[in-house]
């Protein structure tokens, strides 16, 4: 299956200058070992992300999204494996590196932050605990450095930092996800892999968590790798948007492409599929208005 990858004009755009990129996946293939052989989860992705750019990586469930997330930070476990391709971080095959070069890489040049917040935070520790863990660890800061650095975190996010020696639970859903993000924020890194952040959260607490990251994103200028399996909410809040079925990318476009000239048969049917208040669906009432829009 080709993918089909064009420029805001709708130009075929298939080299990018790799200077500009922090992240480049080539060729990635990823699999899992069955009793009866393999399943070919990935099958020969590529894309790049641009320093500064928020990339969106949609497609339905099973698709394999969170499985590219994992290998990009070499979190797959047994029975997965990466099979074949390369993962470029700044130049560098992530995938050639020893564990060293692994944990010297993780939360500084690239964070995650993974489904669900509540399964992501220790419930029987305090959050302060959480950030001095990975504070001392990856940085050497003492308790009383690591509660102030967590303070101005906290305060990044809006939460306030009075509530440092507080527990997960005691924390509304999304709270707990802004904290999640102030740890994967912590150590500053050039890019951040956001797995269904706003998954479980209603349409209110979204909105607020995404004008969060987009804030912090201007501010700091980091790079976004946002996967959802919700294709409108990407589109409000993303630059590029990848397209994945059945394993592979079948489109790649700016995120106004996508919404408004999708090229591809599928993303075509996603959009077909989203229900709308008027019974349409959202291609069709984007097809009504540009008829209408011809005929006055």
């Amino acid at each position: 299956m080709n993918t089909v990858e064009t420029d805001a004009n709708g130009t075929l755009d298939s080299v990018k200058d790799s200077s500009e990129n922090i992240l480049e996946v080539k060729n990635l293939c990823i699999d899992y070992l069955l009793n009866d052989g393999e399943f070919k989860a990935v099958n020969k992705v590529s894309f790049n992300i641009a320093k500064g750019e928020i990339f969106g990586l949609a497609g339905e469930s099973g698709c394999g999204k969170s499985t590219i997330a994992f290998a990009i930070n070499r979190l797959l476990q047994p029975p997965a494996y990466i099979s074949g391709g390369e993962i470029l971080l700044e130049g560098k095959n992530t995938l050639q590196m020893t564990d060293t070069e692994l944990a010297s890489l993780r939360w500084k040049k690239v964070s995650m932050v993974f489904q669900s917040a509540m399964n992501s935070l220790n419930p029987v520790i305090t959050v302060a605990e959480q950030f001095r863990d990975m504070l001392h660890r990856h940085q050497g800061l003492n308790p009383q450095q690591s509660a102030h650095r967590a303070a101005q975190l906290l305060t990044l996010v809006g939460i306030d930092p009075n509530r440092l020696n507080d527990y997960p639970h005691q924390f509304s859903g999304g709270m707990r996800q802004r904290i999640v993000i102030a740890i994967g924020l912590a150590l500053n890194p050039d890019l951040i892999v956001m797995d269904e952040p706003t998954t479980a959260l209603d349409v209110v607490v979204q909105r607020e968590i995404l004008q969060k990251i987009y804030k912090l994103r201007e501010q700091f200028g980091f790079s976004i790798l946002f996967i959802t399996h919700d294709l409108s909410l990407m589109t409000q809040f993303c630059d590029r948007i990848g397209v994945m079925y059945k394993g592979e990318l079948v489109e790649v476009d700016s995120a106004e492409n996508i919404l408004h000239r999708p090229q591809h048969s599928y993303t075509q049917k996603l959009w077909s599929a989203i229900p709308t208040p008027f019974g349409d669906s959202v291609m069709s009432q984007y097809a009504t208005a540009a008829k209408t829009e011809v005929t006055q």
